[in-house]
């Protein structure tokens, strides 16, 4: 009896995982399918522009700025994962990260301090304000009720304007040489963080804010699956009246995540900020908070998931300009996440709800009146 039990629990994991899987490859079929749809539609031969894909993406060059820009999707993924594991929807990301790199980016060009504690103090100060700026979205929430979609959407268009003020040559700002740019003072060398040669054939360096980004990815898993503050986190997403009846201050928990979200927000600029530009002008990125929401839906909150949802991101955005060379309509990349993210959720829904009537139709037959109740006292 208990070796029956065991192998059917084992059937059991290993239907899982094999779900698991299965969300993700028909997502990517599905995507594939509509994109070679789009493309034949469009005049462009599928396999044609998918080998300029994966000859593009195969050179040294295009592989370290694939790793550059998937580092800086993945902390912003990360920082909206966090909101969501506890069923929050922190969209100011992007207006928290930009406000923590221009603040940060004039402290860092103002210091002047030995190299590692420079870049810690610049890194520090990027935190807090990304972490602050977050918090206000948590006090509207459990002071007021303000959902905290409506409120971080209004805080990006503050972080805009505030951001703006004080990029001015009156205020933070200095002039660039050689253009009309302006930007916030440069870093000294003792405030930067060297890159990685990782990359074979190449002399573009990987950003070294990279391990600074899989430490996130690692603390991030053992907050949420080894600690008690992570799972009362988890159980207040799921349920804020259990969680109630088990102890927790919802309250607390709402705002804290909010301001873990926002500080881990404040990194996502750090890696462009410490590792290539060193100051922050008007060309410095933007629309990163955004893209972080897309990946953590595709990845489903989970940081291998993240990664490789991160560098799938990368990895089409840096070859688009490939296409646009060759006479392909660059705007077929845009097409090609939208796809994937679509046929992501979908597929993930669809291996649910079957997961849902597997389990049901299990349950179904052990109390079917054919199968013979088991004996009092035996082993299970």
């Amino acid at each position: 009896m208990t070796s029956s039990f065991s192998d059917r629990l084992l059937g059991r994991v290993r239907l899982g995982g094999l779900l698991a899987l299965a969300a993700p490859l028909l997502a990517i079929v599905f995507a594939a399918i509509v994109t070679a749809i789009i493309l034949q539609l469009t005049g462009s031969a599928p396999l044609h522009t998918m080998n300029l894909l994966v000859d593009y993406g195969s050179q040294p060059r295009t592989i370290v700025m694939i790793i550059n820009l998937a580092t800086t999707y993945y902390i912003s993924a990360l920082a909206v994962a966090i909101g969501f594991r506890m069923n929050l929807f922190n969209i100011g990301v992007d207006g928290q990260y930009r406000l923590a790199a221009l603040i940060a980016a004039a402290v860092g060009g103002a210091l002047v301090l030995p190299g590692p504690l420079h870049v810690l103090v610049t890194v520090l100060v990027a935190v807090a304000v990304g972490g602050l700026w977050a918090s206000l979205a948590g006090l509207l929430r459990v002071t007021r009720g303000v959902s905290e979609v409506i409120s971080t959407i209004m805080l990006n268009a503050i972080a805009t304007g505030l951001g703006a003020w004080l990029l001015t040559t009156d205020r933070l700002a200095v002039a660039v040489s050689g253009s009309n740019n302006i930007g916030t003072k440069p870093i000294p060398p003792s405030g930067q963080f060297p890159g990685l040669a990782l990359i074979p054939g190449t002399q573009a360096k990987v950003f070294g804010f990279v391990i600074v980004a899989a430490l996130l990815g690692v603390a991030y898993h053992v907050l949420f699956n080894w600690t008690r503050f992570g799972f009362d986190m988890r159980a207040t997403g799921r349920s804020e009246s259990a969680a109630v009846a088990s102890g927790v201050n919802v309250k607390k928990m709402v705002l804290l995540t909010m301001i873990i979200s926002g500080a881990a927000a404040g990194l996502v600029g750090m890696p462009q900020l410490l590792g290539a530009s060193y100051s922050y002008s008007l060309d410095f990125p933007t629309g990163l908070g955004f893209t972080g929401i897309a990946i953590a839906l595709l990845g489903r909150n989970n940081p291998v998931g993240i990664a490789i949802g991160a560098l799938l991101w990368s990895y089409l955005d840096n070859s688009s300009d490939i296409l646009d060379l060759e006479g392909i309509p660059k705007e077929i990349v845009i097409i090609m996440q939208g796809t994937i993210v679509l046929s992501v959720i979908v597929a993930y829904e669809l291996v649910h709800r079957y997961r849902i009537a597997a389990e049901q139709r299990r349950v179904s037959r052990q109390l079917s009146p054919g199968d013979p109740a088991p004996k009092e006292g035996a082993a299970v």
